[in-house]
């Protein structure tokens, strides 16, 4: 006895590829860290160059090192959001990018303001801000990073 079996040719190959919540995360907060890298940089030089450095025992003008620094913070921070956005399940992009902007705001107000002035204090920095550090421009730097953290992320997703 002769059997046939029929088989169907595959007309196209598909592929999903899945990316966790901390990777998005992570993207999501190294794009971010560039814009607010950049925008400090321009705007507020010696907290790129003197300040973040201090935080870790680097002294002196070290733009290098606080670039590195920040964006180190930026992608852990990333990490924190995408862990945080996935726990809580959100899928809407528009509710995402949001997210995002409440969260710059929480880290300007938890980290800049609160954190970082005691942080200076504490490891001597002559320059050492005010307790708390109300800064324009710091929020403004912290909601663009919460903003394209949020896009990106919401994209990658």
């Amino acid at each position: 006895m002769v059997s046939e079996t029929a088989t169907r040719e595959p007309t196209s190959t598909e592929s999903t590829t899945t990316i966790a919540p901390w990777q998005a995360g992570l993207v999501g907060g190294l794009a971010g860290g560039l814009v607010f890298g950049a925008m400090m940089s321009a705007m507020m030089t010696p907290v790129m160059e003197m300040a973040i450095p201090a935080l870790y025992g680097i002294e002196g003008p070290a733009g290098l090192a606080g670039w590195v620094i920040h964006m180190s913070n930026s992608a852990v921070l990333g990490v924190v959001f995408g862990i945080l956005a996935g726990s809580a399940g959100l899928e809407r992009s528009g509710l995402i990018v949001g997210v995002g902007l409440v969260y710059g705001a929480a880290l300007w107000i938890a980290l800049a303001a609160i954190v970082m002035p005691i942080w200076l204090g504490a490891v001597g920095f002559p320059a050492t801000p005010p307790l708390p550090n109300v800064n324009a421009m710091s929020l403004v730097g912290h909601l663009a990073y919460g903003l394209v953290l949020g896009i990106v992320y919401a994209s990658v997703r």
